[in-house]
């Protein structure tokens, strides 16, 4: 009887050692301001509550200074190689599963590529943001699935507030690839 419960116990223990090395553990990599450009439109990601990432299954970081460069780099690539997505709590700047964080859309809300989302880890946070900025729309990861990922065109110059500054003959959005013209709402989630 002794013999059986020491190798019932052993078994156990060897399915919980297989079952944790065949999880795959996917990690944020840090912003380095000095050499990293958003993957979608070039620009260099600025270490602030806008970047994202996707770590892919092989590992690669793919860094972007906006939620919609994300959206968009999954649109033009799929999510099959995907491993995780990350966002940035607007407050604290501390990483976030895409899939976990609260979001706050509105087309006037000045973010670096200016499709207007600011992602929070707390629902509060972003519904606090909302009734601060007096207007908005509290949104999850699925809500995102069929958002139409705008450009607010009026938008993409946001002052150097975010290193995006425009030369001054030119228009804002002039050096920048338009993703909204091309895309179709994506399908699943909640609906808006």
């Amino acid at each position: 009887m002794r013999k059986g419960i020491q190798l019932t116990l052993i078994m156990v223990a060897i399915l919980m050692i297989l079952s944790a090395c065949g999880r795959e553990k996917y990690e944020p990599q840090a912003i380095n301001e000095n050499t990293d450009v958003c993957v979608i439109c070039k620009m260099a990601v600025k270490d602030d509550q806008y970047a994202t990432q996707i770590i892919t299954k092989d590992g690669q970081s793919l860094k972007f200074d906006d939620i919609g460069c994300l959206n968009t780099w999954k649109k033009e690539n799929g999510t099959d190689t995907i491993g995780a997505e990350f966002v940035r709590d607007f407050n604290s700047k501390q990483w976030l599963r895409y899939e976990k964080a609260y979001y706050a859309y509105d087309p006037s809300y000045q973010t670096p590529m200016a499709y207007g989302i600011v992602s929070f880890e707390q629902e509060a946070d972003a519904t606090a943001y909302i009734e601060e900025q007096g207007k908005g729309k509290l949104m999850t990861a699925e809500d995102l699935a069929n958002h139409s990922w705008e450009v607010n065109r009026d938008m993409m110059d946001m002052g150097g507030e975010h290193g995006h500054d425009h030369a001054p003959d030119q228009e804002p959005g002039d050096d920048m690839p338009d993703h909204s013209a091309d895309e179709q709402p994506a399908t699943g989630g909640h609906g808006l």
